[in-house]
Formats: C-alpha cells, structure tokens, sequence
C-alpha cells in the first residue's frame, strides 16, 4: 500500500496564544503561612478579562447548566466575579435569565415591580411567578402603600381578595429616602 504524501499547500497560519497558563483547582495548592501583607488594601486580586471588564475577584463561573443560571451569575458579579450563562436553553430563556442577573445584581432595585390595592391576589400571584419575584411594591398614583411578598400570600387560601387585604401596610414598613447610602440603609434594617 503507497504512503500518503504530505499536504505541501498554502501553509496554516499560526494562532496567536490567548494565555500563557491555565490552572484549574487541582493545578493549585494553598499552604497557610505568615504573611507580610498588613492590611487587605495593600492587595489588588483584579484581573483585566476583556478591554472593558475588570474583575475585582478573577473568579469565573462555568457556562454549565448545572453552575451557572440567574442566582450564580448575580452572586458572582456582587462577589467581584463573572457568572456565564449557560446555552442549553432558548435565546429567550437566556435573555430572561440575563434580566434576573441585571435585577438582582444591585442591592437596591431603583424600578421595584408594583401593583396596585385593587388587584387580586391570584393576579399578583400570576405577576409573580411571570417577573419571578418574590416582592411587589403596591402603590396608587406612585405613592407607596405597602407591599406583598410571597410569605403573605404562602397561607392564605382565598386568593380572590385584593391585594390590600393581605399586603404589608407602609406604617409597618422600615423605608428609606432615595438616594440613601449603603451605610445608613444598614443602619436603618
């Protein structure tokens, strides 16, 4: 049987190396020892992934279906690192899965989903379960009136009153004014 001759056409460009090392959890052994670092800001652990994004932490978690959906994502980012979404779902399961990361990543959520007093509690219940949200801000004329959470509606079993039968009232609520600092929101919590 003749040996195939070698492929002697136009030669392959060489790839330009992305990284000069990878390391994965088991490359990697940390021993405690003494350090002389004096105080954490003398660190920096940030790393540059892209041109346009620094991560404070360089921790990346998997885009596997089984790590990474909206809670991971969300958690990553408010830790300092970078949650990827999955693709073993639809592109719009995948953007809505996005929206969750965008709406829970902030400590604050300066566009809270509302409802109004008159509305049933099946209603919001449904709204619920659609905005995947455990909280709805009830509110008539952008006033705040109270708000309902799932616990107000876990035993109640006449869904078809209004919301305001069941809501949380705003004199019993603990708010803050816009623009309240971090600090101060702790304080008052």
């Amino acid at each position: 049987m003749p040996r195939r001759q070698p492929f002697k056409g136009v030669p392959r460009p060489r790839r330009p190396k992305i990284a000069t090392e990878g390391l994965t959890f088991d490359d990697v052994l940390l021993i405690p020892k003494r350090s002389s670092v004096a105080t954490r800001k003398e660190v920096d652990t940030s790393s540059q992934l892209t041109s346009n994004i620094n991560l404070a932490v360089p921790i990346i978690s998997a885009n596997m279906d089984t790590v990474t959906e909206a809670e991971m994502a969300a958690a990553m980012s408010q830790q300092g690192g970078m949650g990827i979404i999955h693709r073993f779902m639809s592109a719009d399961l995948q953007v809505a899965q996005v929206a969750r990361v965008k709406r829970l990543e902030g400590l604050i959520i300066k566009d809270p989903y509302t409802v109004g007093p008159k509305v049933m509690l099946s209603e919001a219940r449904e709204l619920m379960d659609k905005y995947d949200t455990s909280l709805m801000v009830v509110d008539r004329d952008h006033k705040l009136l109270g708000i309902l959470t799932h616990r107000d509606l876990t035993f109640e079993r006449n869904l078809n009153k209004p919301v305001s039968a069941a809501m949380t009232k705003r004199e019993n609520l603990v708010t803050g004014t816009l623009g309240i600092s971090l600090k101060r929101a702790e304080a008052l919590l």
